[in-house]
């Protein structure tokens, strides 16, 4: 499919458009679309400046970057300079950054343009973005239905047509949940390959950061800009990124058995399952595979990140950072009724649970025990990768479920996660590619994954199944 980035930038750069006549457009669009609720504010102001001063660039013959004139969101947890970064939470709702992140800062170095920042779920600990504490998201597709999380403001500007393409963040299926859900692409790379500083932290040995887009190319474009070492952050990798202009050809795809099973739904197997069959058609092979801690991998998940993310969010107290409750008078009151105010039900659901299996005489019988399950996971993984090249399976058992259906069972709720949180547990490099709907015309997608810092081929293999779904 045809890069909808490098349409813009090849109509702006020859004057068939302008940087302003695509911010303007990318405003009007948010405005029409604004019942879907996917933007937490708009910066218009800011971007039709930015658009004025690049359009003179232009007029002056000056170069200008990979991304001149295209608009873009961010999720709401990238400090940005610009507007409010909330992370969809009230203890931060009148949090002003001094700082941008790298990723924004490497992006708008290529002269993109944010208009606004994207809904979340709060602190991005949920799967639907029904849990921000400004109101939920509304799927692009069925308005009725979870925009999927917690990228879910984000996946859906891309699928409404808002903008070409938005930053989210990614711990367990944060990018490609919601992208699957919506019916667009949504990429999470290998641990470590992109810059995490100045995005807040849920869980540090899984948060990576990533593109949804309307195309595989478009996150390809983005990959390449964001991809690279930073000083600000130790964990990530010289760069190792680099494109590859061809398809791959007779490639080994090992199609997850454990998810097209019991449990998945009917609509969600069957278009897996064709979509294997016309890749074999296509002359790759592709054989079902085993994966037996798949059956684990939600288990260890919610107790490995529970227990990160209690200790990244001791920070949010009233003191440090967030906002104080204007009835605390003593010290532990602050503490106490600060969070109590300012953080969502599923925000103290995860911070109890990590805090208990951390706790003095449980740290061994759980978080230790979830570790070496992790580690018994991971080495399953790579033993996969020693006969096949790429993992396939559905991103989640079903398409978007409606709004308000889970949210009173978390079990269920985490259930969305079960074919994400494999590939982010052992670090590796996962894509969402829109895989057809079902019956009822609801987005579903196909996931392939791919050994640790072999993103670039999981890039080019995805365009086939991007072609094979167009």
């Amino acid at each position: 499919m045809k890069s909808e980035i490098e349409r813009i930038v090849a109509n702006v750069k020859s004057g068939r458009t302008s940087a302003r006549a695509e911010v303007e457009r990318a405003l009007a669009q948010a405005k029409e679309r604004d019942e879907l609720h996917c933007l937490l504010g708009v910066c218009a102001e800011q971007a039709l400046a930015r658009a004025d001063r690049l359009d003179v660039r232009l007029k002056k013959g000056e170069s200008v970057g990979r991304l001149a004139g295209v608009p873009y969101v961010a999720k709401d947890n990238f400090l940005t300079k610009v507007g409010h970064t909330t992370a969809a939470s009230k203890m931060l709702d009148n949090f002003r950054s001094p700082i941008d992140a790298t990723a924004i800062e490497r992006i708008e170095a290529e002269d993109a343009i944010m208009i606004g920042k994207a809904n979340l779920d709060a602190f991005a600990h949920g799967g639907s973005t029904e849990n921000s504490a400004f109101g939920p998201t509304h799927n692009a597709i069925d308005k009725g239905r979870v925009a999927g999380g917690s990228s879910g403001g984000s996946a859906v500007a891309v699928a409404s047509g808002i903008v070409p393409f938005a930053l989210g963040s990614d711990t367990g299926g944060s990018i490609r949940q919601p992208a699957s859900f919506n019916g667009v692409v949504g990429y999470k790379p290998t641990y470590g390959m992109i810059s995490r500083y100045g995005v807040v932290a849920m869980a540090s040995s899984t948060d990576t950061v990533g593109p949804i887009t309307r195309t595989v190319r478009d996150s390809e474009i983005i990959a390449d800009i964001l991809a690279g070492q930073d000083q600000r952050d130790g964990t990530v990798y010289p760069r190792y990124f680099s494109q590859i202009a061809e398809s791959p050809s007779g490639q080994r795809i090992g199609l997850i058995e454990d998810f097209i099973g019991e449990g998945v739904d009917d609509d969600v197997a069957s278009r897996t399952n064709q979509l294997a069959q016309r890749l074999r058609e296509s002359g790759h092979r592709v054989d079902l595979v085993k994966l037996p801690m798949a059956r684990y991998a939600l288990a260890i998940y919610y107790i490995v990140i529970p227990a990160e993310l209690s200790s990244n969010m001791a920070r949010y107290d009233g003191i440090r950072y967030g906002e104080r409750s204007p009835e605390a008078h003593r010290l532990d009151d602050v503490y106490g009724m600060s969070r109590d105010d300012g953080l969502m039900p599923e925000n103290k659901r995860r911070i109890m649970i990590g805090s208990y299996v951390l706790s003095s005489g449980y740290y061994d019988a759980y978080y230790l025990k979830a570790q070496q399950a992790r580690t018994l996971l991971i080495r399953q993984l790579d033993k996969l990768f020693e006969s096949y090249d790429f993992l396939l399976s559905p991103v989640s058992p079903t398409p978007a479920f409606k709004l308000g259906e889970n949210t009173h069972d978390p079990l269920k709720m985490y259930l969305a996660d079960a074919m994400t949180v494999p590939a982010s547990l052992a670090g590796l490099p996962a894509i969402s590619v829109p895989n057809g709907r079902s019956k009822a015309g609801l987005p579903i997608g196909v996931q392939l994954i791919a050994p640790a810092k072999a993103d670039a081929g999981l890039l080019a293999m995805a365009k086939q199944l991007e072609a094979d779904d167009a």
